[in-house]
């Protein structure tokens, strides 16, 4: 079964820094687009930044500058690295994901469960 697992979300301070990681599992062949989105109680989950495979980096206009997605192939992992976190940056960063299996299916708009990340004083 393939799985998503995030990790490394926390509480920072206003201008601080946290490096998210989201790790795949399973029979995996390769992940051709990896994204990151976040939710706050009551609004709609927002794509924040998406890597596709052999591509740049994309990012929404208020992470732009400060948040930078990258990805290790070789590992199945996608990290965000977020610099100057505000707090309207609070929220839960879930990864999202579209990959071939090793069977050659597709699987597409796989999620991990989410980790909070709170910017706070």
């Amino acid at each position: 079964q393939v799985q998503l697992v995030e990790s490394g979300g926390g509480l920072v301070q206003p201008g601080g820094s946290l490096r998210l990681s989201c790790a795949a599992s399973g029979s995996i062949f390769s992940i051709y687009m990896w994204r990151w989105y976040r939710q706050t109680p009551g609004k709609q989950r927002e794509l924040v930044a998406s890597h596709p495979s052999g591509g740049d980096g994309g990012y929404a206009d208020s992470v732009k500058g400060r948040f930078t997605i990258s990805r290790d192939n070789g590992k199945n992992t996608m990290y965000l690295q977020m610099n100057d976190l505000q707090p309207g940056d609070t929220a839960v960063y879930y990864c999202n994901a579209d990959l071939v299996l090793r069977n050659s299916d597709l699987l597409t708009d796989l999620w991990g469960q989410g980790t909070q990340v709170t910017v706070s004083t």
